[in-house]
């Protein structure tokens, strides 16, 4: 069985090292699902790349405003962590996990069961969307757990687990990978400006 999580959390920890900004102030691992995006025989596929924002790139901004927390805002100089290149050794790994794991159909969506009575949102994106995003959370509560980013960064900084829309799973996935409230501004950022 491949050690999916060991790989990732590698590749991750790898990059965030390198890292040399004083003043970053939050950390984004963004997983994108999109009907454009193709890898092998499958469709609207799961990508994730990793970044961060800075003081500097928000300009003043409050610490509860949009500009300082929606990804929309910030400079986004991505590094892939799973991307669609057949060569990324981190890709390759993912969909042998998969199919260990008994998880076909990758991104298959079932419009159907996507909302509720209500209209609201509910599913957890396409096949392989959400179990991508279980491991991101278990990776980056990993990396604050060990004291990774305290001691990398020398201050607390959260990790934010998100697509572009802030969906539910994403918002729960964010707290768990922040155990000892590392999020909580972020939390209360996001439900005063209604995305929950």
């Amino acid at each position: 069985m491949i050690d999916i999580e060991n790989i990732l959390y590698n590749k991750v920890k790898s990059e965030i090292s390198n890292w040399d900004e004083d003043d970053i102030y939050a950390i984004s691992f963004f997983l994108e699902s999109n009907e454009a995006l193709e890898f092998r025989n499958f469709s609207n596929v799961s990508t994730w790349a990793i970044s961060y924002n800075t003081e500097s790139d928000c300009e003043g901004a409050g610490l509860l405003d949009e500009e300082r927390w929606n990804y929309a805002f910030w400079r986004q100089d991505e590094y892939a962590i799973i991307d669609l290149d057949e060569a990324s050794d981190c890709t390759k790994a993912l969909y042998q996990w998969y199919a260990e794991q008994g998880i076909t159909n990758i991104g298959f969506e079932d419009d159907e069961n996507q909302y509720d009575e209500n209209y609201t949102y509910i599913g957890k994106g396409p096949v392989g969307h959400y179990e991508l995003i279980t491991l991101a959370a278990n990776i980056a509560k990993k990396l604050q757990e060990e004291g990774f980013i305290r001691k990398k960064f020398q201050k607390t900084i959260p990790i934010i687990i998100h697509g572009l829309e802030y969906a539910w799973y994403e918002i729960e996935a964010t707290q768990k990978a922040n155990p000892n409230g590392e999020a909580d501004t972020f939390i209360k950022a996001m439900k005063e400006l209604g995305f929950i």
